[in-house]
């Protein structure tokens, strides 16, 4: 049985329900308190890749950083963009579930399930 990583915050109901649905069917959990162990830029970079997606796909627009750190500007490159969520991990959007060479967002919950 493969290793499944879950980038989780607790305080966050999506997270929750997330890690619960993972333990229910008794995998082997890696569970990673993303905001205070932020992942590298080269791990990030490569969750990435994983999901297909560009890194303000996975960004919580709405969080302070995003405003005054003016991450909606178009000049910012993706190492720009990228360096930004590893300094302020509160603008990764939550939960990330890695399982081997996939992975997906855990909104809703039930999307993890198509990875594993």
């Amino acid at each position: 049985m493969k290793k499944v990583e879950i980038w989780h915050n607790p305080r966050c109901t999506k997270s929750r329900e997330t890690l619960e649905l993972l333990k229910a069917r008794k995998l082997e959990l890696e569970v990673v308190p993303y905001l205070e162990e932020p992942p590298s830029a080269a791990r990030l970079d490569e969750v990435l890749r994983l999901l297909g997606v560009e890194p303000r796909e996975l960004m919580r627009k709405k969080e302070a950083p995003y405003r005054d750190l003016h991450l909606d500007d178009e000049r910012r490159t993706r190492k720009e963009l990228i360096q930004a969520m590893v300094e302020h991990p509160i603008l990764i959007e939550r939960p990330l579930v890695i399982a081997g060479k996939r992975a997906a967002l855990g909104r809703p919950p039930e999307r993890v399930l198509q990875i594993l």
